[in-house]
């Protein structure tokens, strides 16, 4: 049995024999198996097995992927403790859900980001990200926007869906008000067109393997920092900014173990 370390391995067999010296002038035949076959002993084939790697990482170095998680999907690195996407269907839609997730991880970090750097360095009066939603507006109440909100991700969510199962159905003309052309799907999860792909990056998505998996790793260390973002906004009653500039002005004092201690005392 080979041992994996970050790596899949693949056995072949094949043959082979070899002769040592036995300092008398003799030979003695080694097998493949590294055992000693008597002196004198007729050749014959002997079988070895040649452990051949095959470059797939592995979240875990030496620990071996669920057979399920092939490493043909984007960014597979064959975590799935929990076996979740052991059903092939169940598996697409977890591909679509985290791709969904990972976007909006993107764009949150990035939002959050930036309002938090605009309001601590004075140029606006924004409130905290976490106090963002309770912000109202002159121009519509809070009811209005919200069910304004849940009519456009409703459409959008819906048409998501359809396409998801039945792949290109959404793309045909009449499906989008006329607008079909300008998203231009490429496949689930990928929609492209001047509009969600003005640069024309990964036309060919069949073969933009490098482009998803950027992506991928991108929005899921996107979806960590939002969990670091929470627990931080729980914790310090701060934006994450904030918790830099305090970091930064006293390094060794001002650190994570140091304000989770306060925090639980």
């Amino acid at each position: 049995m080979a041992v994996t370390v970050g790596r899949v391995f693949l056995a072949q067999p094949c043959t082979s024999a070899s002769f040592i010296g036995n300092g008398n002038g003799k030979h003695i035949h080694r097998s493949s198996f590294g055992f000693l076959a008597k002196p004198g002993a007729a050749l014959s084939r002997h079988s070895r097995i040649v452990v051949r790697a095959q470059e797939r990482p592995t979240w875990l170095p030496g620990l071996d992927p669920p057979p399920y998680l092939n490493g043909t999907l984007a960014g597979d690195f064959g975590f799935d403790p929990l076996g979740l996407g052991e059903d092939p269907e169940s598996l697409k839609w977890y591909v679509q859900a985290e791709l969904v997730h990972c976007r909006f991880a993107m764009a949150g970090v990035a939002g959050i980001l930036l309002t938090d750097l605009l309001r601590v360095t004075g140029n606006t009066s924004l409130p905290v990200w976490y106090e963002a939603g309770a912000m109202k507006f002159n121009f519509a109440s809070t009811t209005t926007l919200f069910i304004v909100q849940m009519i456009l991700m409703g459409f959008v969510e819906t048409k998501r869906y359809m396409d998801f199962i039945n792949p290109g159905s959404q793309a045909e003309d009449g499906t989008f008000f006329g607008l079909e052309a300008a998203f231009e799907g490429l496949e689930p999860g990928y929609p492209g067109g001047p509009i969600l792909n003005p640069l024309g990056i990964a036309k060919d998505i069949k073969n933009a393997h490098e482009w998803k998996l950027k992506e991928i790793k991108n929005g899921r260390l996107a979806m960590m920092a939002m969990l670091g973002f929470f627990v931080q906004a729980s914790v310090t009653h701060a934006g994450p900014i904030d918790n830099l500039v305090e970091h930064l002005s006293n390094p060794w004092h001002k650190t994570i173990i140091q304000t989770l201690a306060n925090s639980s005392s």
